[in-house]
């Protein structure tokens, strides 16, 4: 049972990994689902190369880091979804950074109005998404936290391209809640919610920008999340 393993688990070691200010950051900066290079981490971590080298040695022997391997580099990223739930977790349940600049300020603003929350939509713009999707009928409840596409939902979706029936024989589970840790309300996870955010990237209703893991919308993507949806952002 899930108690009985909660019980049992030692998770102090874990706990201790997260316990630095640079793992932090450097797992923080690994949320979009990209891979990082040693040196771009220990950048945004404020850290030497060797003091991060060995911050992601003990990140990749505790599991939380994968190493993708291209030619003579090495690129980390975050070692699978559910460790991006465990980061998004403590974040909802940490004190925010304080913001001494300008640019954190700006970045602040732009992470909080849509980013990814490791490969789906998240900020603003995923709670308001979400929303329009079961305000207007295209989603339902499924269970504790589980969501079905509706026959009209289904009509949306796969107008805008989702292989819904692929979609459902995916590992993933297929469509969920995920409580965003700026919102404080949830947002759309799963399956559905990869490949939806995936997708309208893909048409450029959102485009990454300079800020890691910060989304922009586009007058194109406003226009198609009205259109689609009803979801009108603010």
């Amino acid at each position: 049972m899930a108690s009985e393993h909660v019980l049992n688990a030692d998770f102090a070691p874990v706990a201790a990994l997260l316990a630095d200010r640079a793992r932090a950051v450097m797992l923080s900066s690994l949320l979009d689902g990209r891979a990082l290079a040693a040196g771009e981490l220990a950048r945004a971590a404020g850290v030497s190369a060797p003091t991060a080298s060995a911050h992601l040695a003990r990140l990749l022997d505790g599991g939380f880091v994968s190493v993708v391997r291209q030619g003579r580099h090495r690129y980390y990223r975050l070692r699978n979804a559910e460790v991006a739930r465990v980061i998004e977790a403590l974040s909802r349940i940490s004190p925010p950074v304080e913001v001494r600049s300008l640019r954190q300020s700006r970045d602040a603003r732009r992470l909080h109005q849509a980013r990814t929350c490791y490969d789906h939509l998240a900020g603003v713009a995923g709670v308001v998404l979400f929303e329009a999707l079961l305000d207007g009928g295209m989603i339902e409840p499924d269970g504790d936290e589980a969501y079905a596409v509706t026959d009209k939902g289904e009509d949306r979706l796969e107008a805008l391209g989702l292989d819904l029936a692929a979609l459902r024989k995916a590992r993933r589970r297929f469509a969920w809640q995920c409580l965003d840790w700026t919102e404080r309300r949830p947002h759309l996870n799963g399956a559905l919610g990869v490949a939806l955010t995936k997708r309208m990237i893909e048409l450029g209703w959102f485009e990454r920008g300079s800020t890691r893991r910060a989304l922009t919308v586009t007058d194109a993507g406003r226009r198609g999340l009205a259109d689609s949806f009803g979801c009108v952002l603010p």
